[in-house]
């Protein structure tokens, strides 16, 4: 009786058993392209010339922490940025990491971060990744 359709008040229905068939036949074909279209698709790179062209990082040391801004002088929004902070020693040889998240910085402005970090004799702040966004209309300011 598997896949034959029965009745019932909404009309014709297939029984749960051919239904789950099916599902589960074309869940696995829509998981396969999914999958081959996440793979196929390939991170973008940027070059080091790029990073410093779009993006400039200032920061402070204020006690224990790094306070902050990352400017974005690109035309588009970069959202869930990581930036790498490493400290030096005085040779500059790096004897400290740690990340911190930047959740949203908007195009031709600023974002502020702050971070904690370990004691060293100076620090190096760097761009380790970002996704470019859209920005949505209804989020758009005319001034």
């Amino acid at each position: 009786m598997a896949g034959r359709p029965i009745r019932c008040h909404t009309g014709a229905v297939f029984r749960v058993i051919g239904t789950a068939r099916v599902g589960t036949g074309t869940a696995a074909v829509l998981l396969s392209a999914l999958l081959a279209g996440a793979l196929g698709q390939a991170a973008e790179i940027y070059t080091r010339e790029t990073l410093d062209r779009d993006f400039k990082v200032e920061w402070s040391k204020a006690g224990r922490n790094l306070n902050g801004y990352v400017y974005n002088s690109s035309n588009r929004r970069a959202a869930r940025m990581q930036l790498l902070v490493e400290g030096l020693d005085a040779s500059g040889q790096v004897v400290a990491k740690t990340t911190t998240w930047v959740r949203d910085v908007p195009p031709n402005n600023r974002a502020f971060f702050e971070v904690a970090v370990p004691n060293a004799p100076s620090y190096r702040v760097s761009v380790l990744s970002f996704d470019w966004v859209e920005d949505r209309l209804d989020r758009r300011k005319d001034w």
